[in-house]
């Protein structure tokens, strides 16, 4: 029982410091984001693609922080994830012009390579022991709220203080509330046994494993895929016929959707292998492509795509951190996860500017959906090619 609230405990605090991680990080440019165009004299596509151009920046440096994990353990990379963190929104509470705010867009990159949920799951793989897999989807069911708290917070903060005093108090949130956590909450790393002086340690051992390239595919497309959905869901949705106040309403619906998806797969966890959840989620992701097809005006349809979106994408975050250890088994985690990490977030940041590329050049609504679905019936052959035995 010791070992059990030992690693419930962790969870807890890991789960309040990715929920205001990802909500400071991540989801606060979908509020803020406006304003700072107006007040710096930047245009949407400037900005947002500064947010971007961090999220590449992510990418390029998670299969770092994934070995640093490997080698000096969760409390280390997290840490400065959150000093990152707290130095990022900082520099954005004061830009004054464009290539500041840039910065602190870059900065912010790094610090979601270093404290997102990679390094917390690589971290969990250290200390959770045959509780892994469980640890994996508490800690995403405490960050799906992320969204539901910190939407609604930025919107209060900027209203009532403007957005240059909500990243001051988020760097704060970084500095004060996460940091401590890392520090003082997330144990050592355990004793590493090293191998023999006539064995090659490879950081990733699974590098020479056919299947390491056809998952890394599977789920960077199927990112690619959710991010389009989580990016332009407003707008596909009112481009479907429903009012802006319907389609507002039922996105608030995507982050209980995801708890709810992660909440299944934890009470199927000890009879469903990790591996065949994988398949629901790509399922779902099909799923998703032909509810909005089928979507005209407020109905059944609208309600189903965002179930399948939210609980598809809730589902798939839960893969990314078991399936990978099921298959290829837990030594250097850090390092791999950082590696599928680094090709997902590449797909992340370029899903926004593709699905408008669709559109750009000419392509109906339903013409690019149907690309996104042939993109997902490719994602899902890729995952099968992976796990088959």
């Amino acid at each position: 029982m010791p070992a059990l609230r030992g690693t419930a405990g962790l969870v807890a605090a890991l789960g309040v410091a990715q929920i205001v991680s990802w909500g400071t990080l991540f989801y606060a440019i979908g509020v803020l984001g406006s304003a700072m165009e107006r007040d710096l004299g930047l245009t949407s596509l400037f900005v947002f693609g500064a947010f971007t151009a961090g999220l590449l920046i992510s990418g390029v440096l998670a299969p770092i922080a994934g070995r640093a994990v490997d080698s000096r353990g969760g409390r280390v990379v997290l840490s400065m994830g959150s000093i990152l963190g707290a130095i990022a929104m900082a520099i954005l509470a004061v830009a004054p012009n464009a290539p500041v705010m840039i910065l602190g867009w870059l900065v912010a990159g790094a610090a979601m390579a270093a404290c997102l949920y990679d390094p917390a799951f690589a971290t969990l793989s250290q200390h959770a022991g045959e509780r892994y897999r469980w640890s994996v989807t508490a800690l995403t069911l405490w960050g799906g709220f992320a969204s539901t708290v910190f939407w609604p917070l930025s919107q209060v903060l900027m209203a009532a203080f403007g957005w240059r005093a909500t990243f001051a108090i988020y760097a704060a949130l970084n500095g004060l509330l996460c940091l401590p956590i890392h520090l003082w909450l997330v144990p050592k790393r355990p004793p590493v046994v090293e191998p023999r002086s006539s064995e090659v340690r490879e950081e990733i051992p699974a590098r020479r494993d056919p299947r390491l390239k056809w998952i890394n595919a599977a789920l960077a497309i199927a990112t690619f895929v959710f991010g389009v959905f989580a990016v332009h869901m407003i707008n596909l949705l009112t481009a479907s016929g429903l009012t802006a106040s319907q389609a507002v309403a039922l996105s608030v619906l995507v982050g209980p959707m995801q708890v709810a998806g992660r909440i299944v797969e934890m009470a199927f966890a000890r009879r469903v292998n990790p591996v065949r959840v994988g398949y629901v989620s790509f399922g779902l992701m099909l799923a998703t492509t032909l509810a909005l097809a089928s979507v005209s005006g407020m109905g059944v349809a609208a309600v189903l795509f965002v179930v399948a979106h939210g609980c598809g994408n809730g589902l798939l975050t839960v893969v990314r951190g078991t399936a990978p250890a099921e298959l290829f088994g837990r030594q250097g985690l850090g390092a791999l996860l950082g590696h599928l990490s680094r090709s997902a977030s590449f797909a992340k940041a370029l899903a926004p500017a593709a699905w408008s590329a669709l559109l750009a050049i000419g392509l109906a609504r339903d013409a690019a959906l149907g690309v996104l679905f042939a993109i997902g019936i490719g994602a899902t052959a890729s995952y099968w090619k992976a796990v088959r035995r």
